[in-house]
């Protein structure tokens, strides 16, 4: 297996499919990600063609994207075969990327899989994480903000979701990557408040 060759083929699989995306989980979300998860993965001494290709595929399925996520994962697998994939690398890559989600909160039980949901984490937060914020409110119909902590606003997802991550980090690598972008987090959420 040519590892470059497959990867570029994910990639394009992928740019195919999420170039149109607005809510922030687009071609370029992806791509950060797994660039992350490779870099994550190269300094921590995790299998980083298997940390990239998961990080490239992780929202495959996500109900958020999806509008049949069985559908789109099972397209998924068919995929990964034609390119010469075998089974065991295939599962691999399922275990990596399936419980990235910060919703469901789950642990992912293998180092690549902890490495995926860092660096999606990582793309949740900083500059890029306000932005995306704000897109997915924007495509969801949501307000920016209505001046209540509790409503369903992109302000309040801060509180609910982005503010939270920090902790949660499984590598170092990540956690050290993560300290400047959650405190711009806090520094941005003053400044909003202030001009609020």
């Amino acid at each position: 297996m040519n590892e470059h060759v497959v990867l570029n083929e994910i990639r394009q699989y992928i740019e195919d499919r999420f170039t149109e995306d607005v809510t922030g989980h687009d071609y370029h979300h992806m791509k950060r990600v797994s660039a992350h998860a490779r870099l994550i993965a190269e300094k921590e001494g995790a299998d980083p063609f298997l940390a990239e290709a998961a990080g490239w595929v992780h929202d495959i399925g996500d109900t958020k994207l999806a509008a049949s996520p069985e559908t789109a994962l099972e397209a998924l697998w068919d995929f990964l075969a034609q390119l010469g994939l075998d089974q065991q690398m295939i599962r691999a890559i399922r275990t990596a990327m399936i419980d990235t989600s910060f919703s469901k909160g789950q642990v992912p039980e293998t180092l690549e899989g902890k490495i995926v949901q860092d660096a999606d984490r990582l793309d949740a937060i900083g500059a890029i994480g306000i932005a995306r914020t704000f897109a997915y409110g924007g495509a969801k119909g949501q307000p920016i903000y209505d001046g209540n902590e509790q409503g369903k606003t992109s302000i309040h997802h801060f509180h609910e979701k982005l503010l939270k991550l920090k902790d949660g980090f499984h590598t170092d690598t990540a956690q050290q990557l993560a300290e400047e972008r959650h405190d711009l987090l806090i520094s941005f959420l003053d400044q909003f408040y202030k001009e609020w």
